[in-house]
């Protein structure tokens, strides 16, 4: 079982990122944190890296539901969606699988919750 879903799609990094904010929305996230790696590095190393974010996004009632099962699922949250530049007009949108990370938690209250979070977040990218 692959740890994430993917997609490839041929549009502005910028377009992109604007329709996987859009897509997270309708399935019922929030972005909670951007991380701008490419600035990051920038700033931290003084190393140049392609255009890479990573949506740190959360559906707060599932997140509830999770914590409520777990109390400490909290440090697998928020659910993290990338997006990367591979060349120009190249953008491929990444984001984690819940079913395949939960596996290692052995709690099998939280097996529901990850495969309806993976349900969304596999629409979200196939969506874009």
């Amino acid at each position: 079982m692959e740890y994430y879903f993917k997609r490839t799609l041929e549009a502005t990094f910028d377009e992109v990122e604007s329709r996987v904010k859009k897509e997270l929305e309708k399935e019922g996230f929030g972005v909670l944190t951007e991380i701008k790696l490419e600035e990051a590095f920038k700033k931290k190393l003084d190393k140049d890296f392609r255009r890479y974010h990573i949506l740190g996004a959360c559906n707060a009632p599932y997140a509830f539901e999770a914590l409520m099962a777990e109390d400490k699922i909290g440090t697998m949250l928020p659910c993290n969606v990338i997006i990367q530049e591979w060349e120009e007009n190249k953008i491929e949108v990444a984001a984690v699988n819940p079913v395949a990370s939960m596996q290692a938690v052995e709690n099998d209250d939280l097996n529901g919750t990850a495969r309806e979070i993976a349900k969304k977040l596999l629409r979200v990218v196939e969506m874009i």
